[in-house]
């Protein structure tokens, strides 16, 4: 049985490829096109699907779309979005994702169409491992439904309560992103950096925003909200209320910014832990799922599960709308065969494309690149990485297949020595190219990490922080308020980066690696070694290593193909960044 899961026409399309249950390949299409956020109909992902199932579109079962279009066109038709899109006709034409797909790809099949929500619940549920969970998804918006509380038990999965549009955390907390001067669906984790510097004095404020109702219920002061009405997320009775003009972009942050960004935090955790706690009494179960954009703020998470009854939480790696594409996939799986894809828990992400060493080799000699190639010496790369880690090298690492979702996870990451307390100012401004308050993430040995993190349990995702409780000075990757959100390293699900990890920790005493995704601002994550070889030039990374082969900056000279690189069109962004997107 060959289905393959598809989500588009929003943001972060995606698609994924269920083979007889087993998710064998998903990635997201803006790292093929390199065009951040892409919604479009995602044909290099599918193509690579089906390549990685070694199949041909003929051999497809099913395309499962993870929202319904005509359900969707009612909300936007209510919302008065059209009135705002000259050729609203063609753009919101639900049946425009079954011309597309056809015409793109050839399928001729058929077609199973799943409520966005329920394409959300079931990335979660279905690859959480648990036999039976309350399930907890909140994001911007789906069709009508903003946030929904439900439960599964084995291969039965129902939602039971939703919140409907305009009411909607994930566009309260948006509205705020664009307020303090943030890109709307790309900057709400620029918030959540920012919180642990500034107080919660403006709770008393956001609160007016938002009433929390009986139930799972909840609702906006419209009044105070312009998406609605105009291309802005707030109203001026939003700036009177928080006695402050909106900043610009790129502007000076101050620390009234960070009392806003620290106060709408506090209230959606409040929010978040006070409608879980009614999930958890209305379903009695132990264990907890989440997905939607909202699952992806780290912070909240880790104070769900610290205060709610729930024992366990699973948050599906790719909680934004990428991820819906593997749920629509497991429902439709569920529909044919009767039985949920698989039992045991998603453990890893390493499901997009990976390049053999022999096609890095023809790249590298095509570039006149110096290199080392360590082909014949299995534990040279390793040794050779860890030894410029603890010179203080920042090093690209390329390894494998590529993660589905928005973290890397040590197959594209940018790593560095933890301990360095210039690291993180370092990587931010010569790297990364991006603000100096943005914390970095700590990848640790899974067998050593309570020894330095209040962690009791794997975290292999990076979707919940914990406090720092090492007796290592780790500067680089502790955030101002003592946190840090972890990834946990298997040897079994990714055993180079753990043997990288084990031979730093071998040489300094330290299991522990700054891990960042290895892009720079306004790029998507690598996936090609091109991408990678261009990022490593024209960045301010020293070393490379690239499956095999390893680069040291400080053996070439990139001038000329640095002057070319740069001279390249500005990356495109798929989504705008001052409004929501909805349509």
């Amino acid at each position: 049985m060959n289905i393959l899961g598809i989500s588009a026409f929003f943001h972060d399309s995606a698609c994924c490829l269920l083979q007889n249950g087993v998710l064998v390949a998903a990635a997201e299409e803006e790292r093929f096109t390199r065009i951040k956020a892409d919604p479009s109909i995602p044909v290099r992902a599918i193509q690579y699907c089906l390549r990685a199932g070694g199949i041909a579109i003929g051999d497809v079962d099913c395309i499962a779309f993870y929202e319904d279009g005509r359900k969707k066109l009612a909300r936007q038709l209510w919302s008065g979005v059209v009135d705002r899109i000259p050729d609203w006709r063609t753009r919101l034409d639900p049946n425009r994702v079954e011309s597309e797909i056809r015409e793109k790809t050839g399928y001729m099949g058929p077609i199973r169409y799943f409520d966005h929500h329920l394409s959300h619940a079931a990335s979660s549920f279905y690859f959480s491992g648990f036999n039976e969970a309350a399930v907890f998804t909140v994001d911007g918006v789906g069709e009508w439904a903003t946030t929904t509380f439900g439960m599964g038990s084995f291969n039965d999965l129902q939602l039971f309560e939703e919140v409907q549009f305009p009411d909607s955390l994930g566009l309260l907390y948006s509205t705020i992103t664009s307020y303090l001067g943030f890109g709307v669906n790309d900057g709400e984790y620029k918030v959540m950096g920012l919180a642990p510097y500034g107080r919660p004095t403006y709770i008393d404020q956001i609160y007016k925003l938002i009433k929390t109702e009986a139930n799972g219920q909840y609702r906006l002061d419209m009044r105070y909200f312009g998406f609605l009405t105009n291309d802005c997320m707030y109203t001026d009775d939003l700036c009177a209320l928080l006695g402050g003009a909106p900043r610009k972009e790129d502007s000076e942050l101050t620390g009234y910014h960070m009392d806003i960004a620290k106060s709408i935090q506090v209230v959606l955790e409040e929010v978040l832990i006070e409608k879980a706690d009614y999930l958890y009494k209305r379903t009695g179960m132990s264990d907890l799922c989440m997905a939607g954009g909202v699952a992806l703020n780290c912070v909240a998470n880790g104070q769900i599960l610290r205060n709610t009854p729930f024992k366990r939480l699973y948050v599906q790696p790719a909680a934004n709308d990428a991820g819906g594409s593997i749920g629509a996939a497991a429902l439709a799986h569920v529909e044919y065969m009767g039985s949920r894809p698989v039992r045991d828990a998603l453990d890893n992400v390493y499901l997009g494309p990976a390049y053999s060493p022999d096609r890095i080799y023809q790249l590298l000699e095509s570039a006149a690149v110096k290199y080392h190639d360590c082909r014949n010496d299995a534990g040279k790369i390793v040794r050779l990485t860890a030894e410029k880690l603890v010179k203080g090298k920042v090093v690209g690492w390329f390894q494998g297949r590529m993660e589905f979702g928005p973290r890397s996870l040590g197959a594209r990451s940018i790593l560095a020595d933890p301990r360095d307390p210039e690291m993180r100012d370092r990587i931010n401004e010569l790297v990364k190219k991006r603000e100096s308050f943005r914390p970095f993430a700590p990848a640790v040995l899974d067998y050593k990490a309570n020894e330095h993190f209040d962690l009791d349990h794997s975290s292999p995702f990076m979707l919940e922080t914990c406090q720092v409780t090492s007796g290592l000075n780790l500067p680089a990757i502790t955030h101002v308020d003592g946190s840090a959100r972890v990834q946990t390293v298997n040897k079994k699900t990714n055993q180079r980066f753990f043997r990288l990890l084990e031979e730093f920790d071998r040489l300094t005493g330290c299991p522990v690696l700054l891990n960042t995704s290895y892009n720079v601002k306004g790029e998507p994550i690598v996936c090609t070694p091109e991408d990678a070889l261009k990022c490593f030039i024209t960045s301010g990374i020293d070393y490379l290593a690239i499956e095999d082969f390893a680069i040291d900056l400080e053996e070439n000279n990139f001038d000329l193909l640095r002057s070319i690189l740069f001279d390249l069109p500005v990356p495109e962004k798929g989504i705008r960044g001052d409004v929501y997107t909805f349509i």
